[in-house]
């Protein structure tokens, strides 16, 4: 099988950090915990008022005190989906062993991905403008109603002067946001890449409107059983909020600096359905093109992947489309591999989704562990192992990771064991 690393011009992109914040842990390694161990993180809401709502439950991030992070004035100009990012990429840096005096400036960019972006602070100068009038609006409205606004943070504060952007591909934000800031890396374009994904859409507003597009679970009585990823039950998504970043770096950058590598990431494909809004292609066409562009990006075939990290949802239409899409690219080998949606647990965390489970897909890799799809109870597919309820062990050298998101953004990533260049 050729090497794809070895073509003129592409570098070899690997992770040498991560950090989370999600409904079950404020860090990555309690995130992992949770996962493994089959913890949910859904519960009633607590920080937005229900009143009058079909679904009143939701993923939160419990626990999480922006102050540990962020300093007073920083605080009061973000809005938690920011400061959600900034926490996670704090966590990533320390983690790779880079802090402001360890960057590389113009040689290190920071790209966030979100859904939704600051709609807990629009919300809020909204409701100071129609109360109160024009003069009592913060000066601050713009810069912490803009969706560049975590990009920003974490790029003054680590003195990042190469490309910082924010990005916005619904429910595939973080997992492209990771994709796009590595072919940065693969092209030269920046030798270390701050990246990830964060949301915090939880507004009387979104709650409404995702109620009448009929996508949410409404299983208010039990809560923790609402999100079911290829069950048969299954009654719509659960809204949850967090974030995820990836160090990302050249592999010559981090050995040249003596970095401990956590992981490869191999492969990256995007693609677009441009069939409707909300429901994906009837076959799967979008998906199946990403997943197969993935892998050849990475030089790899479906034989090769151990596990795939599914984008599993939790709703009638994605989670048979994006089954039936499974087996037009893996074949006889789908039925080998285990196959599960942390989205059990964690609940939807949109724009954060896909750059959380790109971590999770690397633990996967390096604990040879496998998270469960919990309440998997009636799976929809007999022959497929959803990891149902348990984790299990598994020997993960590949893993895959899908996020598919509304408008038909379709983004996977494939991560790989890091082996060590040979010795010349």
């Amino acid at each position: 099988m050729s090497d794809p690393t070895a073509a003129p011009g592409r570098r070899k992109v690997v992770v040498t950090g991560w950090g989370a914040v999600t409904p079950v842990g404020l860090t990555a390694d309690e995130t992992w915990a949770a996962l493994t161990a089959g913890v949910s993180g859904i519960a009633p809401l607590t920080g937005v008022d229900t009143t009058g709502l079909t679904t009143g439950f939701g993923g939160e991030v419990k626990g999480f005190d922006p102050s540990r992070h962020l300093g007073p004035r920083q605080v009061r100009r973000t809005d938690p989906y920011a400061q959600y990012a900034f926490a996670a990429a704090s966590e990533a840096m320390e983690q790779a062993g880079l802090g402001p005096e360890g960057t590389t400036g113009r040689r290190t960019g920071v790209l966030i991905g979100t859904g939704y972006g600051p709609v807990t602070s629009v919300g809020r100068h909204l409701a100071a403008l129609e109360e109160h009038g024009p003069r009592r609006v913060s000066p601050f409205a713009q810069i912490t109603g803009a969706m560049d606004s975590a990009a920003c943070e974490i790029g003054f504060a680590y003195g990042a002067t190469g490309p910082t952007r924010a990005l916005s591909t619904a429910c595939a934000s973080g997992a492209d946001a990771i994709g796009e800031a590595a072919q940065w890396i693969r092209h030269g374009t920046v030798d270390v890449a701050i990246a990830g994904g964060a949301e915090h859409i939880f507004t009387r507003l979104e709650l409404a409107s995702s109620n009448n597009a009929h996508a949410l679970s409404t299983r208010t009585g039990a809560p923790q059983q609402a999100s079911r990823p290829f069950d048969a039950d299954r009654d719509g998504f659960v809204m949850s909020a967090g974030a995820g970043v990836l160090v990302l770096e050249s592999e010559e950058h981090a050995l040249a600096r003596g970095a401990t590598v956590l992981a490869e990431l191999a492969g990256y494909a995007a693609t677009s359905d441009a069939h409707h809004w909300t429901a994906p292609h009837p076959e799967g066409r979008g998906a199946r093109a990403a997943m197969a562009a993935a892998l050849a990006d990475a030089g790899l075939g479906p034989e090769d992947v151990d596990y795939i990290n599914a984008h599993g949802t939790s709703t009638q239409a994605n989670d048979s489309a994006e089954v039936d899409s499974i087996r037009a690219v893996f074949g006889a080998h789908a039925a080998r591999i285990p196959i599960s949606s942390t989205k059990s647990m964690t609940g939807h965390m949109i724009g954060a989704a896909g750059a959380v489970e790109a971590i999770v897909a690397a633990l996967a890799i390096r604990h040879s562990l496998v998270p469960p799809t919990i309440n998997c109870d009636r799976p929809i597919a007999d022959d497929l192992n959803f990891v149902p309820h348990r984790a299990q062990q598994h020997p993960v050298t590949v893993a895959m990771t899908n996020s598919f998101g509304f408008g038909g953004h379709n983004a996977v990533l494939i991560l790989r064991a890091w082996e060590p260049p040979h010795a010349h």
